[in-house]
């Protein structure tokens, strides 16, 4: 198996273990330290060498930070953890944060009236992260101050450096060479007068290398820098003995060759403010290096997702279809006896395993029943893990990582029958799926303009949910890839071939939870009769599963929403049920009748 459910953190240490963070900042002349849930390289996962938040506080979510201070410590978390973070964490000694509501600087500027000096890992926090925070701090007094990790210095078994294996992503999976996207972007880098680019997120450095790896659970991603010349060559830095036997396009040298070669940089050399960690900025500036703030240059190439990567996008998505139609018919029947969230994980990776391509999980399975749904990140453990009750819902949201295309699906199942209460509100997050699905948009709009339409029959009934509306997703890469995301926060153009999460979702605290989730590709829009001559995009549809029909009220739907999920459902039969056992295709005859 994959997954494990032993619990991942120790709450009843946090309280010992800030209390030497504490004695280690009063050594160190701080008043306070930030702890992120962040590593160098600034992807969303981290090691385990790098939990430093959890370590510290017990909170295990995807997202967030501390700020301890010598009288106060606050875990700053979003929508999706606040009710996550007041189980996880030792109440008496830290104090939740509803962040981004509640800024950095505001709470420091609360919390240290008098000024002070709080300290932070320049390796830890992006350049644009500390210019917006001490931006927000001037005239209170307050200093962000970059100093040594005083966690690590605390931390007396600390894990170290992940070495997964390091393997080459063919060509037949890739569709374009290394050399020629290093080309490419060598090309932009001349066109923009800089001599180089330093890259350091390793989904971006996997994508322009045609390298895969094993160093983040769930990520096939690679931990280096990398710095790309204005003449196509690449200067990767890791830990060597990864490599063995595979030969990168790059001149790969140990993380302690990275300082030297920075500096040794002729300048302008290009740094991504969002993604790359101040101390590489400032290893350049100290150095004499004039640095040009410019995007990550694979990041939007990255994204564009090539034919080649789209087509095994598809057939991934019909592979992993067939896998959760097993396990759905599978699903049903356990449902009418008693069964535990652990027992349905397991099961449902074993139908992936099935396949004969999974790679690994593209995350953590969330099944979570009753309660345990209306938490969006729930993992289960083995402490947390219980019977599904009849008439709860259980939201299973899970994912594959295969050689070609990574995966990420949400369905919403009931045992028995559901209320009325939760069939309106399941009803209403389908039809803001359905609305995402079915539209049409003119170029040049973002995930900000369409956010709200997932949203919008939840709104009509005073409900709405604490996360987006969809994140990007990679090629046999991580789950969530940016920059294009359905967000109220995201100003990114939505582009062709492009692949995202279509997830709106509704929760009621210590009761329910549901969520629907397909992935979908941006694709130029279908020639439509009697349309204006507008350049139109539009998502196509790259998850085939059923949608739970007995949590649908079928009164509620509009006729073009219940046209879309029956043409969608006779789809899915027609694609699916060549892939499946008989057993699993008759399910999925009845799964997919019309409404």
């Amino acid at each position: 198996m994959f997954q494990g459910f032993e619990e991942t953190a120790n709450a009843a240490a946090g309280p010992v273990r800030l209390a030497a963070l504490r004695a280690a900042m009063r050594e160190a002349g701080m008043d306070g330290f930030i702890v992120p849930r962040a590593d160098a390289f600034q992807g969303e996962y981290v090691a385990e060498r790098d939990a430093r938040l959890a370590w510290l506080t017990g909170f295990t979510g995807s997202a967030g930070f501390c700020v301890a201070l010598m009288e106060r410590a606050g875990v700053f978390v979003d929508g999706r953890y606040r009710v996550q973070v007041r189980e996880q964490v030792e109440l008496s000694v830290f104090e939740p944060v509803d962040w981004p509501e509640v800024k950095l600087a505001d709470w420091l500027r609360e919390a240290l009236p008098e000024g002070g000096r709080v300290g932070f890992d320049a390796w830890l926090h992006t350049a644009g992260e500390i210019e917006t925070h001490r931006k927000a701090l001037e005239g209170s007094g307050i200093e962000l101050v970059a100093s040594g990790n005083l966690v690590d210095a605390i931390w007396q078994d600390q894990p170290g450096r992940p070495l997964g294996k390091v393997i080459a992503h063919p060509l037949e999976h890739a569709g374009e060479s290394s050399a020629d996207k290093r080309a490419r972007l060598a090309r932009v880098l001349r066109e923009a007068g800089q001599k180089a680019a330093v890259i350091t997120l390793p989904d971006s450095i996997c994508w322009l290398l045609n390298i895969r790896g094993a160093d983040i659970a769930r990520n096939p991603v690679v931990q280096a820098f990398a710095i790309l010349h204005d003449d196509g060559r690449v200067a990767l830095f890791s830990d060597v003995e990864k490599f063995a036997g595979v030969a990168p396009e790059a001149d790969v040298q140990g993380y302690e060759a990275f300082e030297a070669a920075l500096a040794a940089l002729e300048g302008p050399v290009r740094v991504d403010k969002a993604s790359a960690p101040l101390a590489v900025s400032e290893t350049l500036r100290a150095a004499g290096v004039e640095v040009a703030w410019g995007q990550d240059p694979c990041i939007l190439p990255k994204a564009r997702k090539n034919p080649v990567e789209i087509a095994g996008a598809r057939e991934a998505h019909l592979r992993d279809g067939a896998a959760m139609v097993e396990f759905l018919c599978w699903l049903e029947g356990a449902l009418e006896g008693e069964i535990d969230e652990i027992s349905i994980t397991r099961r449902l990776e074993g139908f992936r395993r099935d396949t004969g391509a999974l790679r690994d999980i593209s995350f953590e399975t969330i099944c979570g029943s009753g309660a345990h749904g209306a938490l969006p990140h729930y993992r289960v453990s083995k402490s947390s893990n219980r019977v599904v009750q009849p008439g709860e819902l259980v939201v299973i949201d899970s994912g594959g990582q295969y050689l070609d295309g990574t995966t990420d699906i949400t369905r919403t199942v009931v045992r028995g029958a559901a209320g009325a209460e939760e069939r309106a509100a399941f009803t209403r997050v389908l039809q803001g799926m359905i609305a995402i699905s079915r539209l049409r948009w003119p170029r040049g709009l973002a995930g900000r303009d369409l956010d709200a339409l997932a949203r919008y029959p939840l709104w009509l009934a005073g409900q709405d949910y604490d996360h987006g509306s969809g994140h990007g997703v990679g090629s046999y890469l991580c789950v969530h890839e940016g920059p294009q995301r359905l967000s109220r926060l995201s100003e990114v153009p939505l582009e062709e071939g492009m692949i995202l999460s279509n997830e709106p979702g509704y929760y009621r605290e210590g009761a329910f939870g549901i969520r629907t989730e397909n992935l979908v590709v941006v694709r130029a829009a279908p020639p439509l009769a009697g349309a204006d001559a507008r350049d139109m995009l539009a998502f196509e549809t790259l998850t085939f599963v059923p949608i739970e029909r007995r949590l649908i009220a079928p009164e509620m739907l509009a006729p073009p929403e219940r046209d879309w999920l029956n043409a969608y459902h006779a789809e899915v039969r027609d694609r699916i049920a060549p892939r499946v056992s008989d057993e699993a295709a008759a399910w999925l005859e009845r799964a997919c009748a019309p409404i």
